[in-house]
């Protein structure tokens, strides 16, 4: 299957590579409402606006509150709009992060999500693995992922996605059922994750990273300051136009809760890295 640069194909939809993660227009640590809800609404306006397709989410991040803006600002949705969301997590009344990863967790999960999105039906839901809650860790995610097919089988979800998990797990559950996207930890200064992106690649299957400005160490953040300022450009618009560069299959979510850093980031897009540019960051890791 051919696909234009700018496009690849998540579950059944084509989606634009330079998508947006909802995730900082909660409070801050994720917790709480924004502290401008206008402003808010309106990055979610432009990005839409900007020919955004793609808008990751999750009933956990507020809790309920980035759903809750989605739904303020963009529903009834262009047809065109693909929300993906996650499920495996919840917040305690301090802001932190806890498993809630039984199957009837998850079903309550995604029942949550259809509501606060307005949603019949969701495009593509991201199974975390909350094995360990920061990384990924090795483990059987089989009543999980059956958790998930049954809500397939219900017609609450289309397609099933994995976030925070190992190649082994992907592998797994893919016996089970189809995987639809990837969603890890992977940046410039992060690459644990570089064969299982080219292995889905192969497959045709998309991969989302996210912090694409994540643990970086002063060096390297130094290195890429550096390239950036030779480009005249932003590190993260480097750090986002290494990620489409890397590999076709690399779906973006960069997140923000300012109007000027959404156009900065959607111009990454525009950002050629040349070879000699690219192997100068790829010796950051």
């Amino acid at each position: 299957m051919s696909h234009n640069v700018n496009t690849y194909t998540l579950g059944d939809r084509q989606v634009k590579r330079l998508g947006y993660g909802a995730m900082q227009l909660a409070g801050p640590g994720v917790f709480g409402p924004p502290a401008d809800e206008q402003r808010a609404l309106q990055v979610l306006r432009d990005a839409v606006a900007a020919g955004v397709n793609h808008i990751d989410t999750s009933d956990f991040y507020g809790p309920h509150v980035t759903n809750q803006l989605i739904k303020q600002s963009l529903h009834p949705y262009h047809e065109d709009l693909v929300i993906v969301t996650k499920v495996g997590a919840r917040r305690d009344s301090k802001g932190g992060w806890l498993p809630a990863f039984s199957p009837e967790d998850l079903t309550q999960a995604v029942e949550d999500n259809l509501r606060n999105l307005g949603l019949e039906v969701m495009e593509v839901v991201n199974l975390r693995s909350m094995l360990d809650v920061h990384a990924p860790a090795e483990g059987s995610l089989e009543p999980q992922v059956e958790a998930m097919i049954k809500l397939k089988e219900r017609g609450l979800v289309k397609h099933i996605g994995l976030s925070n998990v190992t190649a082994k797990q992907v592998s797994d559950a893919q016996k089970m059922t189809p995987i639809a996207c990837v969603q890890n930890l992977y940046n410039l200064a992060n690459r644990q994750d570089e064969a299982l992106v080219d292995q889905l690649a192969a497959q045709g299957i998309p991969y989302v990273p996210f912090f694409p400005l994540g643990g970086f160490s002063p060096l390297q953040s130094e290195q890429l300051t550096e390239v950036a300022q030779a480009l005249h450009a932003t590190t993260l618009q480097v750090a986002l136009a290494w990620l489409l560069q890397r590999s076709p299959n690399i779906l973006l979510i960069p997140g923000t809760s300012s109007p000027e850093h959404l156009k900065q980031n959607l111009a990454s897009g525009e950002l050629v890295l040349s070879p000699e540019v690219v192997q100068r960051l790829n010796s950051i890791a």
